[in-house]
């Protein structure tokens, strides 16, 4: 049954983001965009940036707007403490921005070589309730690099994190993970970049997807109204456009809850925690 949610009135802009740590002409950072309206999200905007100065600019404008962004916040407590680095948030990332994608890649690889084989990463609390990969995998898929690549941008920009840092009260993010709203609807694989692979079956299971989320049939249990939009979620068979809306309806999600700690349960705030989960 859908969860009971707790605000009747209209949104301020929701976004949904599906983000890559390397923006390019073929693979871009796929924002979603809409209002909530009692428990029906209406998709108003798809919109695909093409590099990190464009993603940047589109984080200062102004709100009020609430974003889940597919993307770790945070290492876990664990691994943070065990390689010395900053407990606060915000100096945390700032010691991350200063690190190359190689210097983490070898440091993550060294943490994994030295621990046994069954429990190689170490796991958020949030990773483990979502099923999300840890955020220190550099590799399929590399949310270290999307960490290492969004976080600072979101701390530069001055957006509010709830729990975790406070800046404008008008522009909030929140981790969302598509994925886990994905798997509780269907375990089938709706979505591969390589275009060999995006075949009939995963269309399929976007269709399921799709279904579901309409008639909010699904755990967070927001109905959503793709208007004109739904036949690119659709046709995209890499996934990122309906990942981005996945995003969204958990930032509609939270946005219900912004009385009440945007829904996130009490949990460790230099990890973070995932919106839904």
């Amino acid at each position: 049954m859908p969860a009971p949610h707790a605000k009747s009135s209209t949104s301020p802009l929701l976004h949904g983001v599906d983000f890559t740590s390397a923006p390019r002409s073929s693979k871009g950072i796929t924002i979603a965009s809409g209002h909530l309206v009692d428990n029906s999200f209406t998709l108003s905007s798809l919109t695909t940036l093409h590099d990190f100065d464009s993603f940047s600019d589109w984080l200062r404008q102004p709100g009020p707007w609430l974003a889940g962004f597919d993307f770790p916040f945070s290492f876990p407590r664990e691994l943070i403490v065990q390689l010395g680095w900053p407990t606060d948030w915000a100096s945390l990332i700032e010691h991350i921005a200063t690190c190359t994608r190689s210097e983490l890649r070898d440091t993550f690889k060294a943490v994994c070589d030295a621990r046994p084989v069954g429990s190689k990463f170490i796991h958020r609390a949030t990773d483990l309730i979502s099923g999300s990969s840890s955020s220190m995998k550099w590799v399929n898929p590399p949310v270290a690099y999307m960490l290492h690549a969004g976080a600072p941008m979101l701390l530069e920009a001055g957006v509010s994190i709830p729990f975790m840092h406070q800046a404008d009260p008008d522009r909030i993010a929140l981790e969302a993970y598509p994925g886990m709203v994905a798997r509780a609807i269907t375990r089938a694989s709706y979505k591969n970049d390589t275009r060999a692979m995006q075949t009939p079956e995963r269309r399929a299971a976007r269709l399921a997807i799709i279904k579901a989320l309409e008639q909010g049939n699904y755990p967070q249990g927001i109905a959503l109204d793709a208007g004109k939009h739904r036949r690119a979620l659709l046709d995209d068979g890499s996934g990122d456009l309906l990942d981005a809306v996945l995003c969204a309806l958990l930032a509609a999600w939270g946005w219900q809850r912004s009385d009440n700690n945007y829904g996130l349960p009490p949990h460790d705030a230099l990890e973070g925690w995932i919106v839904g989960a």
